[in-house]
């Protein structure tokens, strides 16, 4: 497939896991990616994936809670190929992993001010180009924790992620008027090591996620990162404001 031949695609937080699956995607199918994300050395390992596989891809270094430097990364990604047409806000953060009252007020204050703050002030600079340039699509990565479902000790991430994917609806509204579709994607856990348990092998969180949700498996990268395609494809045209689980059922 080549839905995205030419297209000059954005990814955040893309030098590991989610991020550098949908970067991968993205490149499968045409794109010239530009890879997002705090560490120079991880973004560059995807640079190196995308490559060896025949795609096109540039890294560059950015901290998403930083205006500055998110306003200088779409300005980077639209100079190093003529534009944006797609971006992916993946960048966040998880922690805080205790009952509510015993959250710190620093891993409370970094939590949204990544996973919120940080997708606002991307979608503000990326749609600050989209709108003086014929539009282009954005899909937030929210999650299945927050508005769909809930977990104990995470109120900090759990927060965030529904605060995401109101904020996603809202700037849909605000932005399709300019051409410029927004949605979201909600994953549930997938096959990486954050979804194993202290000491779990592979093999035993399988045989645990038999009996923990519908579909008895969690959801591959990979297949999270083709929901992400699709949104942002032609063949999403009339999807706007959306908010598209992947979570294997857990939270039907």
């Amino acid at each position: 497939m080549s839905r995205f031949t030419d297209k000059s695609v954005l990814v955040t937080g893309a030098g590991t896991g989610l991020g550098r699956a949908i970067a991968l995607a993205f490149a499968a199918e045409g794109a010239r990616v530009v890879t997002a994300g705090r560490t120079a050395a991880t973004l560059e390992e995807t640079v190196a994936l995308v490559r060896a596989a025949g795609g096109t891809a540039e890294a560059v270094t950015a901290d998403v809670t930083d205006s500055d430097q998110v306003r200088a990364l779409v300005e980077r990604a639209v100079a190093l190929f003529g534009g944006l047409d797609i971006a992916v806000n993946n960048a966040g953060i998880f922690r805080g992993t205790v009952p509510t009252a015993d959250i710190t007020e620093e891993d409370w204050a970094a939590v949204l001010h990544t996973n919120v703050t940080g997708v606002w002030l991307a979608m503000k600079h990326q749609i600050a180009h989209m709108r003086t340039s014929g539009g282009g699509a954005i899909v937030n990565v929210s999650s299945n924790l927050g508005t769909h479902q809930r977990i104990p000790n995470a109120a900090a991430y759990l927060t965030s992620k529904a605060a995401v994917t109101t904020l996603t609806r809202a700037a849909a509204l605000d932005h399709i008027g300019e051409g410029i579709r927004i949605n979201a994607v909600s994953p549930g856990a997938s096959a990486g090591p954050m979804s194993l348990r202290a000491g779990e092998s592979v093999a035993d969180r399988a045989e645990r996620v038999k009996t923990q949700n519908p579909l008895g498996r969690i959801a591959e990268a990979e297949e999270i990162a083709a929901a992400v395609l699709y949104l942002a494809s032609p063949a999403a045209g009339a999807v706007v404001g959306t908010d598209l689980v992947v979570d294997s059922g857990s939270s039907a």
